[in-house]
C-alpha cells in the first residue's frame, strides 16, 4: 500500500528513486503480488488435513507438522505455529481430574513398572485407569487399557458405576481377543479398590497377567494412562458437550473415537512417522514377516 501511494504521482523510475529500491525489483513484486504467499499455501495444505477426518482439526502443532511430512511437505514447527495460530486452530489445554481412590488396607505392592512406560513388544506392558463423564441422565465411567509398545487402547468397558465388574470387563475383552498371548503381560494401574479387588485378581491370574499398583497418591506413577483421558477429554468430551447427552449417544461416540479413530487414522507422535497405534503394529508384524 505504501508504494501504491506513490504510483500516482511518480513514475516508476521517480518512485524507486524515491523509496531507494531498484526497479527490477519493483517489477518483481508486481508480478508476484497477486500469487498466494507460502503461509497461505502452507494454510491450504493444513486446511486439506483438517478435513480428512472430522476428529483431525484437534491436532496440535507437532502432530500437524508430522500429518505435512506425511504428504510431502516439511515445514519448521515455528512456521506450523504460526500458520495454525492464525487460522484459529491451536486449542488451550483442559487436564482432568483422576476419580479412583486408594484402598489403605490393601497391603503395599511393588509398582514393577516404576514409570518406565516404554515396552519394545505389544502385549507386554499395559496401563489402565477409570474415568468418569458427566452425561444429561448421570455419570458415565469409562475402563480402558492402553498398550505401552505403541498407545493403542486393547480394551474399553463403560457403565453407569465404577465396581469392580467394569475393570474385570476389560480383562475379559483381552482374554477374548488375545488369548494365549497375554501371558507375561504386566499390568499396571493405581490402588482403587477396583483393581485391588479379589475378582479383578483372579481375573489377572486366570489370564497369566502379573500385577503392578502405582504408589499411594503418586499420580504419576500411571501418567501415561492419565494422558490418554486428558486426550479424550479434550479432543472428543468436552467439543460434544457431553452433558447436554445421554450416556447411550455418548458410549457411542467414545467408542467410535477410540477405535475408529484413535486407535487407526490419529497420528501418534510417539511412533516411528507419526504411526498410528494399529498400523504401527502391523507395521512391525508386516516386518517381522518379511524378516523371517
Amino acid at each position: 500500500m505504501f508504494i501504491e501511494a506513490f504510483k500516482g504521482k511518480y513514475t516508476v523510475k521517480g518512485m524507486c528513486k524515491r523509496l531507494k529500491i531498484s526497479e527490477s525489483g519493483y517489477y518483481r513484486w508486481l508480478k508476484n503480488k497477486s500469487k498466494p504467499s507460502s503461509r497461505q499455501l502452507l494454510s491450504v495444505e493444513i486446511q486439506k488435513i483438517i478435513d480428512e477426518h472430522p476428529d483431525n482439526d484437534n491436532y496440535g502443532v507437532l502432530r500437524m507438522r508430522i500429518a505435512l511430512e506425511q504428504n510431502g511437505i516439511t515445514v519448521s514447527k515455528r512456521t506450523v505455529s504460526r500458520t495454525m495460530s492464525e487460522m484459529g486452530l491451536l486449542h488451550k489445554r483442559r487436564k482432568p481430574h483422576g476419580i479412583t481412590k486408594a484402598t489403605t488396607e490393601i497391603q503395599e505392592r511393588e509398582n514393577l513398572i516404576k514409570r518406565d512406560f516404554s515396552a519394545d513388544m505389544p502385549l507386554k506392558k499395559v496401563v489402565s485407569d477409570i474415568t468418569e463423564i458427566q452425561c444429561r441422565d448421570g455419570k458415565l465411567y469409562v475402563s480402558a487399557v492402553l498398550d505401552c509398545f505403541n498407545g493403542e487402547i486393547l480394551a474399553l468397558a463403560m457403565d453407569d458405576n465404577m465396581k469392580k465388574e467394569l475393570c474385570v470387563k476389560t480383562i475379559e475383552q483381552m482374554k477374548e481377543q488375545y488369548g494365549k498371548r497375554l501371558q507375561g503381560m504386566i499390568f499396571h494401574s493405581d490402588r482403587g479398590s477396583q483393581y485391588t479387588s479379589e475378582a479383578f485378581k483372579a481375573a489377572l491370574k486366570s489370564c497369566g497377567i502379573t500385577q503392578s499398583l502405582s504408589g499411594v497418591g503418586h499420580c504419576f506413577d500411571n501418567a501415561r494412562m492419565e494422558s490418554f483421558w486428558a486426550t479424550l477429554k479434550k479432543e472428543k468430551i468436552y467439543r460434544i458437550a457431553a452433558y447436554k447427552l445421554t450416556r447411550e449417544q455418548v458410549k457411542s461416540i467414545v467408542f467410535r473415537y477410540v477405535f475408529v479413530y484413535y486407535n487407526r487414522i490419529r497420528i501418534y507422535t510417539s511412533n516411528p512417522y507419526g504411526l498410528p497405534p494399529v498400523k504401527y503394529r502391523n507395521w512391525l508384524n508386516g516386518c517381522r514377516k518379511n524378516a523371517a
